[in-house]
């Protein structure tokens, strides 16, 4: 059988595939967006402002650390994004609104928040003391609810938005030790992702979470050149045999930023390299 096309049937064609690939791509670019991400001068954090700029996001940075926060945010400006900064205590509720409410006043909005500030600090079980403890739930969970309670506040009235925590896979999974503060604070995360998630989800407003395995930050890597059995434990408990890279987690912060995802809520998405299928 001969099938005829005209000129027409043709441009028609390629004309409709154009306009539907031109429309997956405004669906995974983040163009027109402000984002505010927290422990953003170092890190996972850095990782994540770095991908949302190169994906045409307005963004700021916070940290704890005046300094460090000022040189990433001049950093991400001399690669060509537009970014500020914002010193802030996560675990503070008064710094955190400022926060928020500086972040959305500089960047003309605030459309997508990451709660990924946090702190670690190990001692067995029957060892780690209240204030071990107590540092890092007011860090790794009291301040990712304290963030996204704000920015959810500003959301609400401004039309919406998308908020990403982040949680681990030590939260999900027991094969660590020394952590018990930190695996309560980010199985918490995850829990408090999806009520917030359900919250809100018919009031505009998404709420994800990211739980990455050991990824390969320059504290990290500090760390297992300081200790090469490390490295070896990491890589024997990781079913892709590696450790994470950092655009790696950013990647999956882009995904849920964007509107490709905006039928996702409540989810903890694992970027674990197969850890937790493993348990």
């Amino acid at each position: 059988m001969i099938l005829c096309v005209s000129n027409k049937d043709l441009y028609k064609c390629r004309k409709d595939l154009i306009d539907m690939i031109q429309d997956y791509r405004n669906l995974f670019s983040l163009e027109g967006k402000h984002a505010l991400v927290t422990g953003g001068a170092q890190g996972l954090g850095l990782s994540i402002a770095e991908a949302f700029c190169a994906a045409g996001a307005v963004g700021t940075i916070a940290d704890i650390n005046e300094e460090s926060v000022n040189a990433a945010a001049k950093e991400l400006c001399d690669q060509g994004g537009t970014v500020y900064a914002v010193t802030c205590d996560v675990s503070n509720e008064e710094q955190v609104a400022a926060m928020v409410r500086t972040a959305a006043e500089k960047m003309g909005g605030l459309d997508v928040m990451v709660a990924n500030a946090g702190v670690s600090t190990r001692a067995p079980a029957e060892e780690m003391t209240l204030e071990q403890w107590n540092r890092v739930i007011d860090i790794d969970l009291k301040g990712v609810f304290l963030c996204a309670r704000e920015a959810g506040r500003y959301m609400l009235a401004n039309g919406g938005g998308s908020i990403i925590n982040m949680s681990s896979i030590i939260g999900i999974v027991g094969n660590t030790t020394g952590n018990s503060n930190y695996a309560a604070a980010k199985g918490g995360v995850s829990s408090l992702t999806k009520v917030m998630a359900v919250e809100w989800a018919q009031r505009g407003i998404r709420v994800n979470a990211i739980a990455p395995a050991q990824t390969a930050t320059k504290l990290i890597e500090g760390l297992m050149r300081d200790n090469p059995a490390t490295r070896k434990y990491f890589e024997e408990h990781i079913p892709m045999g590696r450790l994470g890279k950092p655009c790696e987690i950013a990647s999956a912060a882009v995904f849920l930023a964007a509107d490709a995802t905006s039928f996702v809520t409540g989810q903890t998405i694992a970027v674990d390299g197969g850890v937790t299928c493993a348990f």
